[in-house]
């Protein structure tokens, strides 16, 4: 299979999985009807309306903000899209392939409800303290994925071979 053939199976995939939860928690298991659900001593799924960009930022400007920030994201997956098809390794092919399905997932969330769905909940106690982290989605994983790919074929990953 071709690197670009493995980054679109990639985005494909994280996008379905994005949706499929996303759907599934909100009108099956009907997330918001049960509020916080305890899975792990660590881990809760919790529903949240993130109408902002990463950790809620810019999250009060409105239709003409949300409107602006999917411009943002359309021009942003046309570039990903484009270094995909011109990637050499398989690699930052996938990477870029699970950024761009993950800002898609995210994408059809605000088109769709407005926001962004976000439903995992990490936390740790600690000396009586209970430290949460932000409430995230699959499409962020895929993204933050897709990111550590990246950085490590860039940082670690085989150097190109060089054509004679």
């Amino acid at each position: 299979m071709t690197p670009v053939r493995l980054g679109v199976l990639a985005a494909i995939v994280a996008l379905a999985l994005d949706q499929a939860s996303k759907l599934w928690l909100l009108h099956g298991f009907e997330l918001a009807r049960k509020g916080v659900v305890q899975v792990l001593p660590f881990f809760d799924l919790v529903l949240a309306w993130n109408t902002g960009i990463s950790y809620g930022w810019f999250s009060g400007q409105g239709p003409t903000g949300q409107m602006l920030m999917l411009a943002f994201k359309v021009v942003a997956v046309v570039a990903l899209a484009i270094w995909m098809a011109r990637s050499t390794t398989r690699l930052a092919t996938i990477g870029l392939g699970l950024i761009i399905g993950g800002a898609i997932g995210n994408a059809i969330d605000r088109l769709a409800y407005g926001a962004v769905v976000d439903f995992a909940l990490l936390h740790v106690e600690i000396g009586g303290k209970t430290y949460n982290w932000y409430v995230f989605n699959i499409a962020d994983v895929a993204i933050v994925v897709g990111v550590a790919a990246l950085l490590y074929d860039s940082l670690i990953g085989l150097p190109a071979a060089k054509a004679p």
